[in-house]
């Protein structure tokens, strides 16, 4: 294994790409998608079982981490990876998007920002620097310079204005950061979804010099086709031989469409959270298994699928358990569905590979257009 972290491209199918990167902690297989561990954990999941549905890296987040339990406790206790029990890759980002999106009486500056904690509305400032030191602490395997996130519907102006400031703290990202072999700094691109201010903060990106390049601020409301208008021309500014991370995204035809795009490197929230609220996705779209016509059927979510809730219960099972409450719903249906959203990405992989990208994404969206089985 590396000692440094590296990049190397396999194959491509129009823009599409699949490659590797390779960390001294283990190689992520590109199209990836990251499971979230937000706060040392990925809710309902043993690490073990992470890993069994294929995840070769996991997202922290360095906002919830560092008001809870703290980066200084998590590295007294060996950092992150021994402290949630795993030593794969992990990925934190910056905190940025979490200041904006929960934390209250949010004062903005140049420096950074002032905040109040969500938990218990305690005082903090996270600036460039700061950031910087607590994914130091914390061990992460890849590292997010620290951006602004303006809060959506927002003028050209206040885009333009919240960009360059975010260049600004990538360039303080960068000189905080130092040397660090075995560990890689991503620069995040902002702009909104103007092409002149996304290509304008590519180039100062790139000009600072990064690990690798996430595209930021889409996923934030702008919606499915708004989005995608971004990506058919945001990849392309950012350098060929480094991996591209869209941040937030997302459901599977979003995933599907990015990778279409360019896109190497996608994180979401949506297989553990639908999970936890008694939604299934499958390849025929997604499932509501609190709906009273699965009481008594005996098939599976997905006779394709090899996770144990579809090896081993039924869809009466799983109607049972969630309308009881039962914590084995929660557990199921997250291992289900980051199970799918796992052979997913290697489903995409091996289009790539193959060069049948185009025949793929026609039965993935085939088979969603079927929608669920039919009752019985």
């Amino acid at each position: 294994m590396t000692d440094r972290f590296q990049f190397t491209l396999h194959a491509t199918d129009g823009p599409a790409r699949t490659g590797t990167i390779r960390t001294p902690r283990g190689e992520i297989r590109t199209p990836a998608f990251m499971p979230v561990g937000t706060a040392a954990t990925v809710k309902a999941m043993m690490p073990e079982s992470v890993r069994e549905t294929g995840a070769d890296i996991l997202l922290g987040n360095t906002y919830h981490l560092m008001l809870r339990p703290g980066a200084e406790r998590v590295a007294r206790l060996g950092g992150l990876h021994k402290f949630m029990n795993w030593e794969r890759p992990i990925l934190t980002d910056s905190g940025g998007f979490q200041v904006m999106s929960l934390a209250g009486l949010r004062k903005l500056t140049e420096e950074g920002v002032t905040f109040a904690s969500h938990i218990d509305g305690s005082k903090h400032v996270l600036t460039p620097e700061r950031s910087m030191e607590i994914q130091r602490l914390l061990g992460s395997d890849i590292v997010m310079a620290f951006d602004e996130c303006p809060a959506l519907p927002a003028t050209p102006e206040e885009v333009a204005n919240s960009m360059r400031l975010s260049m600004r703290w990538a360039q303080r990202s960068r000189d905080a950061f130092g040397d660090r072999p075995g560990h890689a700094l991503f620069g995040i691109m902002q702009g909104g979804v103007t092409r002149e201010l996304r290509e304008e903060s590519a180039k100062a990106l790139t000009g600072i010099g990064f690990d690798g390049y996430a595209i930021g601020g889409l996923a934030v409301g702008e919606g499915q086709e708004a989005m995608f208008g971004v990506l058919d021309y945001a990849p392309g500014f950012l350098p060929q031989d480094k991996p591209r991370y869209l941040m937030g995204v997302g459901k599977s035809d979003d995933i599907v469409g990015a990778v279409q795009r360019g896109v190497d490197m996608m994180d979401c929230v949506l297989p553990s959270r639908s999970g936890r609220t008694g939604q299934a996705w499958t390849r025929r779209g997604q499932v509501n298994i609190k709906n009273a016509r699965h009481q008594d059927d005996p098939r599976p979510l997905d006779e394709n699928c090899s996770c144990p809730a579809c090896r081993n219960y039924s869809r009466a099972y799983l109607h049972h358990v969630f309308k009881s409450g039962e914590m084995i719903s929660g557990m199921l249906l997250t291992w289900h569905n980051l199970q799918y959203y796992q052979d997913l990405m290697q489903g995409l992989r091996d289009a790539i590979s193959s060069a049948m990208l185009d025949d793929f994404v026609a039965g993935f969206h085939a088979a969603r257009a079927q929608g669920d089985i039919a009752p019985l």
